[in-house]
């Protein structure tokens, strides 16, 4: 079930009455009523949108499925998490890493509820989520089958935060099937707001082990999976023990002294609680008689059958295809420095027929995809280059899988821009080429990549792979030295000159009757096949030469109102947007319409 920072107090999402998780809770035990969640039902919605209910559940609350019912027992940690019917190993692989941070998991899970007096059957958790910290309130009925619950579970059948949390992060993502499939790396940043790095293994660095250990030292969350060649493959599990296209969580590593050499290792836990590898350094293997005793204690601890297992460093490598770290700073791995690091953020659209250009395969509409502008204006402390990183998230897509929607596949491109240009057009596209970009398009929930430029002026381009495919995205961009930003700022013509009488006097109508001959002329020179019609990617362009400068969104708006199913605007819709923008110009004469984000 594998899908091909800065951090802040959270500020507290309200539910829908606008009550918070606290004034609930007060509410309920005032009228002695366990609290109800009207925006996360218990019914089959709530579970799966695109069947019926596969098995008879019933929703249980944990008093009805154990006599003394408690949210942490004896501390949370990795042994609590147990997937269930639901192939959302992604998440739970995350939720065991969550495990070694107290801090954070802290934050996530807060410590102010229970099933002590308290109780109320209402429970609270924290997410990270488009750069803002939401509180997701749910009621504790749990899906259950014969008073045992079959999604996520602790190993103690009377532990129940862990179950708790799974009912939350599927209510902020619409229903409990939108967890199936995903990247663990998503989760780790929901849980952190942290920034996202992945390491193909047979194509890392040298010094993988040594980024690996920095990162755990720093308090990273790590996972790990085996790629697979077809759906086929998903989840089959191989002779040494390891499941393929299957996540798992990185929980440790260590050095040991064997036979006269360091040997390096890796400790791996598989969500599941069970199915372990088997190979060198398992539980069970030899090689644990030939080190040290209280080194082979202090390691192993109590090592059973947990779904927990170590391996040599050489031996994951080798198994395992893909590596995701999520670090709570952007500061890199691959040195000892570090940075306080500036963050800016942009939000933005792709729509078809306005801004949903594609890459630049398509260079005849790349150039309508967002543009922003960013200058790097000091170079690091000792040095002469500007360290930047740049994470571009697609929002809300689990969301919308019940809408029949999925992940885009997604990129970007960076370009050294010249300092006095607004929104660049196609001709500069197709004569320079990136500074620096994403590796690669793919469809994952967000990409980030790590560059050093020189100080300058820079134009971000965020795109999807195809034109024409929609998406909401944020971008966050980190840099060592404060950066100035900006999005989309454009200025009305002022050249009409209009007395409001109701009435044309004839200089008034020989400047408008030019002006009408250069729309006319300027619908001809775009309408290249005389069907009569324009692209709607060619609007800005058009606009521009007639003197109108739009922002994105006032764009994006046009194009919707006025483009057809294939993104063509006709000549009496051309004309009819040409002349309302007219008059709404002449109404606010040398004014600014700004839709923009200076830092």
């Amino acid at each position: 079930d594998i899908s091909p920072t800065h951090t802040h107090r959270p500020s507290p999402s309200l539910p829908r009455d606008g009550k918070t998780f606290e004034q609930l809770r007060q509410e309920c035990l005032q009228k002695k009523k366990l609290f109800e969640d009207p925006d996360f039902p218990a019914c089959d919605s709530s579970l799966y949108y695109s069947q019926s209910v596969p098995i008879n559940f019933e929703w249980k609350r944990p008093g009805e499925l154990c006599e003394n019912p408690e949210f942490i027992v004896g501390g949370a940690d990795r042994t609590d998490i147990c997937q269930g019917a639901l192939g959302d190993c992604w998440l739970l692989a995350a939720i065991a890493s969550l495990t070694l941070h107290k801090e954070t998991l802290a934050r996530v899970v807060p410590n102010d509820q229970g099933f002590d007096r308290s109780y109320a059957g209402i429970f609270h958790f924290q997410f990270w989520q488009h750069n803002r910290w939401l509180d997701v309130v749910v009621d504790d009925r749990l899906p259950a089958v014969r008073n045992r619950l079959v999604l996520l579970h602790s190993a103690s059948n009377n532990e129940f935060w862990s179950a708790l949390l799974e009912k939350a992060y599927a209510k902020l993502n619409g229903s409990y099937e939108s967890l199936k499939g995903g990247s663990t790396l998503e989760a780790m940043e929901d849980f952190t707001g942290g920034v996202g790095e992945t390491y193909e293994t047979k194509s890392a660095p040298t010094d993988l082990f040594n980024i690996m250990k920095k990162a755990y030292d720093r308090g990273s969350m790590m996972g790990c999976s085996i790629d697979i060649t077809s759906s086929a493959e998903s989840e089959a599990q191989t002779a040494s023990g390891l499941v393929k296209g299957h996540a798992y969580s990185i929980t440790g590593l260590e050095e040991v002294n064997y036979r006269g050499k360091k040997v390096k290792l890796i400790r791996i836990r598989n969500p599941w609680g069970q199915v372990e590898w088997n190979g060198a350094w398992s539980d069970e293997s030899r090689e644990w008689n030939v080190i040290d005793s209280s080194e082979k204690k202090r390691i192993l601890q109590n090592s059973m059958d947990d779904g927990e297992f170590w391996m040599e460093f050489e031996d994951f490598k080798a198994n395992y295809d893909k590596i995701e770290i999520c670090n709570l700073t952007p500061d890199s791995l691959t040195d000892e420095t570090k940075r306080k690091w500036e963050v800016n953020m942009f939000e933005g659209n792709w729509i078809r027929g306005s801004t949903a250009g594609g890459c630049r395969n398509f260079i005849d509409t790349f150039w309508t995809n967002p543009q922003f502008k960013l200058t790097l204006l000091h170079a690091d402390d000792n040095n002469d280059k500007c360290s930047v990183v740049i994470a571009l998230m697609q929002k809300n897509r689990r969301a919308l899988r019940k809408e029949g929607l999925d992940l885009q596949t997604i990129g970007f491109a960076l370009y050294e821009a010249p300092a006095d240009e607004d929104h660049l057009g196609k001709d500069f596209f197709r004569y320079n080429g990136s500074k620096a970009r994403s590796k690669t398009y793919i469809n994952v929930r967000e990409i980030s990549e790590r560059f050093t430029l020189p100080p300058g002026n820079y134009l971000l381009v965020p795109t999807t792979f195809q034109p024409h495919d929609e998406a909401d995205f944020i971008i966050r961009i980190f840099s060592e030295k404060a950066a100035g930003t900006m999005y989309d700022i454009y200025m009305f013509d002022e050249s009409i000159q209009v007395d409001n009488s109701g009435q044309l006097e004839f200089q008034e109508f020989k400047v408008f009757w030019e002006k009408m001959k250069k729309w006319i002329m300027l619908f001809i020179s775009y309408d290249t096949d005389r069907s009569g019609k324009m692209s709607s990617y060619e609007l800005r362009i058009a606009l521009k030469a007639a003197g109108m400068h739009l922002n994105t969104k006032l764009l994006q708006l046009l194009g919707l109102r006025f483009a057809d199913e294939n993104y063509d605007i006709d000549f009496d819709d051309y004309l009819t947007c040409i002349i309302r923008l007219e008059n709404m110009f002449s109404e606010y004469q040398g004014t600014f319409l700004l839709l923009s984000m200076n830092v």
